[in-house]
């Protein structure tokens, strides 16, 4: 028997073996498809109604994008060979092939022969019900196609659905949000802001909204599980050390285009290399002066009873461990402004005596401090301001500013439900006093909106009417001296859910105060939602404060960072709750703080 009769019994009889096993994919370089072959193109259509739908049909094609490992996508993406391709722009090659059996059998470069019924899942056509798949060999491996952003339309990618792209710009991390949770980071060809954060009201913003909208994309990690781990951006993964900030660059990115409801994802078929352009800032930035004010927003710090229990509370912390290591993070972040005067918003309702959170928050400052600082708060004779569970405190440092008489609260409920509270200060050894006024506006949910405070459409949101008012309001109680302090210099300062461009701020600034952010800054943000990013927190100075102002910044330690980051322990495996966090003051809370420097005379 010649050597090559045995070779040709020995891969038959191999073949037969594997066949008996159930191997339902068995390859052959010279296997071809069994019934009609339809091209990827023709399943794709132009339309929105697909002539293929719940149909059988057989592709030949290349697979470009493997996607069946355990957790995966469940399939894999093929597209057309260039010599099959049309010559119509507006059709897609490529298709997404519904197969976990596919894993190990299939890879990229493999020209594949596959049968199934062609579906719409999510936006995505693909193939489901695969009945037969064969390996024909190689290649070639059509090119990426090119796309750059800002899109023609947010619809655009529907012409790529399935097949290979590459961005060759530099692309920006404009937001983060999800990557925790779902893998995903949204991208822009630089980074994005709120529109009433740079545009006015109404068209202007509207005409920003929709360029916004072509202007992202978002990568995904080929994955459908929830809550990964690892989460594999920046690779090798994410952890408290290993950011991923908004900020961060990539340069040449490379994947498939995969359909989901309302948006496309990029499914990774390269490893995307981030950029950290947007580094952690180790320090509060300069600001000057002999006075050093703040404005933060703690989100939702409470601390339970008081006693150690009450966990969980009505928003906050879950346990009494997260408790700890919230508290952890902002007593970092707090000490770490080096603030003469800190106004606080989102911290419990619950009074000023020793179980309250203010009580709390200040013991902690006090116990990290270094020698030499102490501080204190701002205390009312009332066990709870306004309505809501929340409230405004303002803390201060003892040894450089003393407060002077007594603090007031402006008690208009019908529009204040968190009232704002001013106290004047004198600082020590120059007898220079000035008024800080600490705000929390209502915010932009819809819930219980009726009349004029329902979304107009121009940008502004739920309950403008509400804080305009409140703008309003705030400035005619500011003009009766509410504190008697005979002296005109006010800061007004805290989270007014609304936009640098936005009416409440608009109706502030039109009555003589300066926008300090933007007095001492091109363009900034505290706060980044659904991938971009403005300054609902705002530090307002009167006319005459405004000149002894030496400077006014945003510490970026938190709206830059993934929630991931943060204090919380859902929604993480048990290694998680280590490696995603650390007592630093990093996603100490979802709002920057703001730093005023203030040389009084």
């Amino acid at each position: 028997m010649t050597k090559v009769l045995i070779a040709i019994l020995v891969a038959t009889a191999v073949g037969l073996l594997l066949l008996q096993a159930g191997n339902l994919h068995p390859t052959s370089p010279e296997c071809a498809c069994v019934g009609t072959v339809t091209k990827i193109h023709a399943i794709q259509g132009t339309g929105g109604t697909n002539p293929f739908a719940n149909k059988q049909v057989e592709v030949e094609a290349v697979v470009v994008g493997d996607f069946t490992h355990p957790g995966g996508l469940g399939g894999f993406f093929v597209e057309e060979e260039p010599s099959d391709a049309d010559s119509n722009p507006a059709t897609s090659e490529g298709l997404f092939v519904r197969d976990s059996k596919a894993a190990g059998v299939i890879h990229v470069g493999d020209r594949v022969c596959v049968t199934g019924t062609v579906s719409e899942y999510g936006g995505t056509t693909e193939l489901t019900n695969v009945t037969n798949l064969k390996v024909c060999g190689r290649g070639p491996l059509p090119a990426p196609v090119a796309i750059t952003l800002p899109l023609s339309s947010p619809a655009a990618l529907k012409r790529v659905e399935g097949m290979r792209v590459v961005f060759p710009q530099t692309l920006t991390v404009t937001g983060d949000y999800s990557l925790g949770r779902y893998g995903e980071v949204t991208l822009a060809y630089g980074r994005l802001y709120t529109p009433t954060e740079i545009a006015d009201p109404g068209a202007p913003a509207r005409a920003v909204q929709k360029y916004n909208a072509r202007d992202r994309i978002v990568l995904d990690d080929g994955s459908m599980v929830q809550n990964p781990n690892p989460i594999i951006y920046p690779a090798p993964q994410l952890t408290a050390v290993h950011t991923m900030r908004d900020g961060y660059t990539v340069i040449g990115l490379h994947g498939v285009v995969y359909a989901t409801p309302g948006f496309y994802l990029i499914e990774p078929t390269r490893t995307p290399a981030f950029i950290p352009t947007n580094p952690r800032p180790a320090s509060p930035p300069a600001v000057g002066g002999t006075v050093r004010v703040a404005s933060f927003n703690v989100e939702n710090y409470f601390n339970g009873d008081g006693c150690g229990g009450g966990f969980p509370t009505a928003r906050g912390a879950a346990t009494r461990a997260d408790f700890q290591r919230q508290q952890d993070k902002l007593v970092k972040a707090l000490v770490g402004l080096h603030a003469d005067v800190i106004g606080l918003a989102e911290i419990a309702n619950d009074g000023f005596g020793p179980k309250s959170a203010i009580y709390a928050l200040v013991a902690g400052m006090n116990a990290a401090a270094p020698i030499g600082t102490s501080y204190d708060y701002v205390r009312f004779t009332t066990d709870q301001l306004g309505t809501d569970a929340i409230t405004c405190a303002i803390v201060y440092r003892t040894q450089t500013v003393a407060p002077v008489g007594k603090p007031a609260t402006d008690p208009n409920f019908p529009v204040f439900n968190r009232p704002p509270i001013a106290q004047t200060f004198m600082q020590r050894g120059t007898g220079a006093k000035f008024t800080v006024v600490m705000n929390h506006f209502k915010s932009k949910l819809p819930r219980g909106a009726s009349g004029l405070d329902v979304a107009q459409g121009d940008g502004q949101g739920a309950w403008n009417h509400n804080r305009t008012e409140a703008a309003k309001d705030l400035l005619a109680w500011l003009a009766t001296d509410p504190t008697s302090s005979n002296d005109p210099d006010v800061l007004i300062l805290g989270d007014l859910n609304a936009y640098t461009r936005e009416d409440p701020v608009t109706t502030i600034t039109a009555a003589g105060y300066s926008d300090l952010v933007y007095r001492f800054n091109d363009r900034d943000y505290t706060y980044v939602y659904k991938g971009a990013a403005g300054c609902l927190d705002h530090a307002l100075s009167s006319s005459s404060l405004t000149a002894q102002v030496t400077g006014a910044a945003v510490w970026h330690i938190d709206a830059d960072e993934p929630p991931a980051l943060g204090y919380e322990t859902t929604y993480k495996a048990a290694d998680q709750i280590e490696t995603l966090y650390r007592n630093d003051p990093y996603r100490a809370s979802d709002h920057d703080p703001i730093v005023i420097g203030l040389d009084l005379h």
